[in-house]
């Protein structure tokens, strides 16, 4: 097996990627001896929030692709540049970055928007037949990438599951542990941190969800 896409959307749960989400997919993919690469567009977040009073800092602005740095270690490139040829997968956490900064599902709902360099990567992915995995919100996604009747979870919220059904998307109710696997379109989704309660939770099924990516591959 060759070299898997990861996805960055930032640096931290209210403004960019889920951290613990995003590392535990790393470890796991490390765990399986799989090659990774971190992407990220490189664009300006939506806002920048404190992560300790989480409130948004008023006058600050941070690039994307500069704050997933910080989780890659520096081993990150600007998705634009990303070739579906050189990646046998793709992985995407959650955080508010992916609501945010991938797409306008944050603002917008189901009327929202994603952001071209990833829309044309996960939509290349899709058609080359590449498997998808998208953890927590990430799979608000699923529609604008896989088009209607696509099945996919982010756990048990009522409103963030109309909004999918709204765009055509079909919701599936899935506990943390568990994935919800779109075998037809090779799209693995699960809840994490919509509903964990602490990181061995979000593992739980982000495991689930990295293995069940990788043996579509």
């Amino acid at each position: 097996m060759g070299k898997v896409a990861v996805v960055l959307s930032g640096c931290g749960v209210y403004d960019g990627a889920e951290i613990h989400e995003s590392v535990l997919t790393l470890l796991r993919l490390s765990e399986r001896g799989i090659s990774y690469q971190c992407l990220a567009p490189n664009i300006d977040q939506m806002h920048v929030v404190n992560h300790l009073s989480g409130e948004v800092a008023a006058g600050e602005s941070r690039n994307v692709l500069v704050e997933a740095a910080r989780i890659a270690r520096g081993e990150v490139l600007d998705l634009k540049d990303a070739s579906v040829d050189d990646y046998d997968a793709l992985f995407v956490p959650g955080g508010f970055g992916a609501a945010k900064n991938l797409c306008d599902f944050a603002v917008k709902g189901a009327d929202m928007t994603v952001q071209p360099d990833f829309l044309r990567f996960a939509v290349g992915m899709h058609k080359a037949g590449k498997p998808i995995g998208l953890m927590c919100i990430a799979p608000a996604m699923s529609a604008r990438i896989f088009g209607e009747g696509v099945n996919c979870t982010i756990g048990t919220d009522a409103d963030t599951a109309a909004a999918i059904e709204a765009m055509g998307g079909k919701h599936i109710g899935c506990p943390v542990e568990e994935a919800v696997i779109d075998r037809e379109r090779k799209l693995v989704t699960t809840p994490a941190y919509m509903l964990a309660g602490n990181v061995a939770e979000a593992a739980s099924g982000i495991n689930r969800l990295v293995d069940e990516v990788l043996a579509m591959c």
